[in-house]
């Protein structure tokens, strides 16, 4: 988790029409906006933002200085590291093969998280832009970019610009969020290291 100064934070903001159902808990510091609605069990951490309809499932983790805004929507088994961003309809999934019953049409197949539920990781600093979907089971690489109305199936490295359907690497992005570099179609990417013209950073691509 961030190092954060707990004794300077505020309890926790909570709108009126919110949703927080016992067994969740919400950080010190952060805020929950209209009509998002947080399970039993669900975690968010310290001075985040949950933006209003938002939902956040039992068992999915938000880290500290997390920023989720409208209508997301985190299920089962989803991990946020601290400082991750996730833009407005983005949608994560758990299950590579979703079907609402049982094989003969006899039961509907339960809701709660089974051993087909695949778990997803968000490193810290990642972003995600708004209109995203996230397939099941992969991992985004610390302050990796994913462009807006992306669709992800495969894990992305540290530091990628990622983007289309499905995404693929385009780039590489600074913490500070600027470009430096650009992949074309068909070249190769491996792993190296760049600066960041803009905040003369050292950018790991991949590592």
């Amino acid at each position: 988790m961030a190092q954060l100064d707990d004794q300077s934070l505020p309890p926790p903001r909570i709108h009126p029409t919110a949703i927080v159902e016992h067994g969740a808990h919400v950080g010190d510091g952060s805020s929950v906006w209209d009509s998002a609605h947080l399970r039993t069990g669900a975690r968010v951490g310290r001075r985040c933002i949950i933006g209003e309809k938002t939902y956040i499932a039992g068992g999915a983790s938000i880290g500290d200085l997390c920023k989720l805004n409208a209508n997301v929507y985190v299920c089962a088994g989803v991990t946020i590291e601290d400082g991750a961003m996730v833009a407005a309809h983005t949608v994560f999934t758990n299950d590579r093969a979703p079907r609402a019953c049982d094989p003969d049409l006899l039961q509907l197949r339960p809701s709660e998280p089974d051993d087909a539920t695949l778990a997803t990781f968000v490193r810290r600093g990642a972003s995600i832009g708004a209109n995203c979907t996230i397939g099941p089971g992969i991992e985004l690489g610390a302050f990796c970019m994913v462009g807006m109305g992306s669709v992800v199936t495969r894990s992305v490295p540290s530091h990628a610009l990622v983007l289309g359907n499905p995404a693929r690497i385009v780039g590489a992005v600074c913490r500070c969020g600027e470009r430096v570099a650009t992949f074309g179609p068909g070249e190769a990417v491996v792993a190296a290291e760049f600066v960041c013209s803009a905040c003369a950073r050292r950018v790991p691509f991949g590592s």
